[in-house]
């Protein structure tokens, strides 16, 4: 029995015991980054930028800067990752001269906090965006849900483009697969689901295409892999679905990262068009 399979029987036996807490275990797990943080080369590249924090939620959120004439343009990491990984983006930003934002998530890089979800992302963009008034956004994965549950929330009225890059439609999928690939019981996952409720005050359902996409004015770029194995493809269809302001570009073999010379260059294009 692997090590994922181990601590998801250790947790359903749990559950027989106190669902709650074997929820609240299951939770910890899954919104705790396990790679996330930066190493020397991602310290020393960062270390280019005007760094700043803002605080959000009682603890400070690292955000870079490098400075340009042309429009702000903000850069939002998913999970497990960092600033660091828009390295190579950034520097075709910076031949535009484009003004670069890019934000370490809260458990992430070098921000504070020690969990991670949606919610509380959307809550320090709105800190964030509110800050730097970025026209554009560009997420990848989880990142992308953050910024639309940020604007919905929040309305936030600066951004003009918006770009999702392998993002999920429906925070409960994500939710599910992980208690698939766990294998929690059934009372892992009710009682997950009371937790969130009592929380969050939604259920991970909650936060979907239809509740977070269909008042969003910002043109939208929509990049997802058809080979993704993170996020199925269909994800980003019923994104496109709702999201009606909005073009989808698919790729075939970058996988969930995305991290291409060619998608780069359709965001590029995208965003002087």
């Amino acid at each position: 029995m692997n090590q994922i399979k181990i601590v998801g029987s250790a947790i359903n036996a749990l559950s027989y015991f106190s669902s709650d807490l074997a929820a609240k275990l299951a939770i910890k797990i899954f919104s705790t980054p396990r790679n996330a943080k930066l190493n020397e080369e991602g310290i020393q590249y960062l270390s280019s930028a005007e760094q700043m924090d803002v605080t959000c939620d009682g603890f400070q959120v690292k955000t870079y800067q490098w400075k340009g004439n042309h429009k702000t343009v903000l850069l939002v990491h998913g999970w497990d990752s960092n600033s660091f990984r828009w390295k190579n983006f950034i520097e075709l930003l910076k031949q535009d001269d484009y003004n670069i934002i890019s934000i370490d998530a809260p458990a992430h890089g070098a921000s504070g906090s020690k969990i991670f979800n949606a919610p509380l992302y959307a809550k320090c963009l709105d800190v964030v965006i509110n800050q730097y008034k970025p026209e554009i956004v560009v997420g990848h994965s989880v990142g992308g849900t953050a910024i639309v549950i940020a604007q919905e929330t929040h309305n936030l009225p600066s951004i003009e483009k918006l770009v999702l890059l392998g993002a999920p439609s429906n925070l409960g999928i994500s939710v599910k697969n992980y208690t698939t690939m766990m294998g929690y019981n059934h009372r892992v996952a009710e009682a997950m689901n009371r937790y969130y409720l009592k929380y969050f005050g939604h259920l991970p359902e909650y936060y979907c295409v239809e509740n977070f996409y269909s008042n969003i004015n910002a043109k939208g770029l929509i990049i997802h892999d058809k080979k993704d194995q993170i996020i199925s493809f269909r994800e980003a269809l019923d994104i496109k679905r709702v999201y009606k302001n909005s073009e989808l570009v698919k790729t075939n073999g970058y996988g969930h990262r995305l991290r291409s010379e060619k998608v780069y260059q359709h965001i590029l294009d995208f965003l002087n068009a």
